[in-house]
């Protein structure tokens, strides 16, 4: 079975940290970047299978990046983590969807590991573990 890539875009670098080990331990291969244009830059280069995305980031917000990843290359699922209030903008993330650049699902700051980690396997059509 093959090593999943998932790019995770935010510009806190703790929570990068902290989100990163979690997927490390999990298996998973990661790749950072912590600002819209490296988010895209690096997508295109390392070809995620998943993208975990902030909307608020230097350079443009997560939206802009969900439109250019979606103009470029097949459809990378997206899971949004932001600290931006949850009603308006998990609307739009997940309303992009239809635009083939939506979001599998929203997070609002700080984030449930658990319930975190079920959607990543979601999105990545992976079998979820049972505890």
């Amino acid at each position: 079975m093959e090593t999943k890539k998932i790019l995770l875009v935010d510009d806190d670098k703790d929570l990068l940290r902290g989100m990163s080990l979690s997927l490390k331990a999990s298996g998973y291969q990661v790749v950072l970047a912590q600002d819209a244009i490296a988010a895209v830059s690096t997508a295109r280069q390392e070809q995620p299978d998943l993208v975990v995305l902030d909307l608020g980031l230097p350079g443009g917000d997560g939206f802009l990046v969900m439109e250019r990843l979606s103009a470029f290359t097949k459809m990378i699922p997206v899971i949004i983590v932001s600290a931006k209030q949850s009603g308006p903008n998990r609307e739009r993330a997940l309303e992009v969807k239809s635009l083939e650049a939506g979001a599998q699902a929203f997070f609002q700051k700080p984030v449930d590991r658990t319930e975190f980690m079920s959607a990543v396997r979601k999105a990545l059509k992976e079998p979820q573990v049972t505890m």
